[in-house]
This record gives structure tokens, C-alpha cells and sequence, in this order.
């Protein structure tokens, strides 16, 4: 059995579940949350702690039943607190700024590339370098973090580019002259 399915989720306060069959939604401060999990767990909710637990010993269930365990604690905590990733623009030139809800992002090509977020993404910048993607959904703000990296991923010779806050970049030594 999962070490991490065997642990409850604990539901704060402020936090609202609604269990249908294998459908949860979740509704907190920072907004609403829905999704259907797979056959082969059950979702129970004993106090205020939600238990998931496998429908059978088969492999396929004992499998989920870990993966069900953190989407559903990710949609807990993502509607209470939410989350974030932060991005640094390196390079001369290169900047960000944000036009009404999108993104508009200028990493050296000849044109901007402008950024649509879906709903519930929002884009903070700071300083013009420093990008902040925020929202409820763990998979939607790492999805629209990984978009706005691959406009201008960081090269290893001078480091340019855009990067995560706090990744390190491997850098490589460029061409050596004739001796």
C-alpha cells in the first residue's frame, strides 16, 4: 500500500469539499477546483480529513491510489493558499511587462511574444526581469511557467535567457584560441 495514500488529507477551515461518487470539488478563498479521479479508489470524508483509499488489492489501484492522494491535497492547499513560480529574465534587452491580463515578453527575437493565460493564472512582474506566475492549479501555473521558459530557455555559454528562480544554469567554457 502507499506510504503517502495511507495519510489523510486534513481540510482547513476556510475550505470546502463536495464529494460525488469520484468527482471532488473543492472551494476555497482563492477559488474553485474540480476533478474526477479514477476507478479504483474511493474517496471518504471523516471529520475534517478526506481518505482515500484503494477499491481492491489489484495493481492498477494500488498505483492510483498514491497519485489520487496528492492531486486531491494539491487542490486543498492550491484553493487556500495557491501557488507560484517565479521566473528571471537574464540578457541585455530582455524584459517582460504585463498588457491587461497577458504577458508580453521581449527575449530577443524581432517581434514580442505575447503570453495568454488561461483562467485563473495571473502574471506579476518586478523590475522588468522578474516574472511571477500565480494560481490555484499546481499543474496549470507549472504548465504556463514551462511556456513562458521555452520562449528564450537559457544557453550555457553566457547564461541568457529565461530561467526559474533559483535553477542553475551549467555553464560551458566557449572556443579556446590557437596556441
Amino acid at each position: 500500500m502507499s506510504r503517502i495514500g495511507k495519510n489523510p488529507i486534513p481540510v482547513p477551515e476556510k475550505v470546502a469539499v463536495t464529494l460525488n461518487g469520484l468527482s471532488v470539488t473543492v472551494k476555497g478563498p482563492k477559488g474553485e477546483l474540480s476533478r474526477t479521479l479514477p476507478e479504483g479508489v474511493t474517496i471518504t470524508q471523516q471529520d475534517n480529513n478526506l481518505v482515500i483509499a484503494p477499491t481492491s488489492e489489484k495493481r492498477k489501484s494500488r498505483e492510483r491510489h498514491g497519485l489520487c492522494r496528492s492531486l486531491v491535497a494539491n487542490m486543498v492547499e492550491g484553493v487556500s493558499q495557491g501557488y507560484s513560480k517565479k521566473l528571471e529574465i537574464i540578457g541585455v534587452g530582455s524584459r517582460a511587462q504585463v498588457k491587461g491580463r497577458n504577458l508580453v515578453v521581449s527575449a530577443g527575437y524581432s517581434h514580442p511574444v505575447e503570453v495568454i493565460p488561461p483562467d485563473g493564472i495571473t502574471f506579476k512582474v518586478e523590475n522588468n526581469t522578474n516574472v511571477t506566475v500565480s494560481g490555484p492549479d499546481k499543474e496549470l501555473v507549472g504548465n504556463e511557467a514551462a511556456k513562458i521558459r521555452a520562449i528564450r530557455p537559457p544557453e550555457p555559454y553566457k547564461g541568457k535567457g529565461i530561467k526559474y528562480e533559483g535553477e542553475r544554469i551549467i555553464r560551458k567554457a566557449g572556443k579556446s584560441g590557437k596556441k
